[in-house]
């Protein structure tokens, strides 16, 4: 069982990255997935990025996802365990399709075929 929010936050980004990886493992062979709590500018101070806090950073084969702007800039019509963990799991494909390139739709297409 999971005791903090923190705790919950960094399963669902690993549980969603190993799915990913399941899907695309030659191009997320590279990839190191990373947890942060804020983004940080060039000085090396807490940050945002022209268009408002990141959510997460690219650096190279680095995904950074900041778990404190996802958790608390989220606007989220119900507060439970199940959309908390929607809204990570839709971070982390945002941050794995601006790393392929690709749009976050394509990651998975497979898994929309029953609906």
């Amino acid at each position: 069982m999971m005791n903090t929010r923190i705790d919950f936050f960094d399963t669902t980004v690993a549980s969603t990255a190993e799915y990913l990886r399941s899907v695309w493992p030659n191009e997320l062979a590279d990839a190191v997935f990373e947890i942060g709590a804020l983004p940080y500018g060039a000085n090396g101070k807490p940050g945002t990025a022209d268009t408002g806090v990141e959510r997460w950073r690219i650096l190279g084969d680095r995904i950074i996802l900041y778990r404190v702007p996802i958790e608390r800039l989220a606007h989220l019509h119900r507060d439970d365990e199940a959309h908390r963990r929607m809204l990570i799991e839709s971070c982390v494909f945002r941050a794995v399709a601006e790393y392929l390139g690709k749009d976050p739709w394509d990651l998975a297409p497979e898994g929309f075929r029953h609906f």
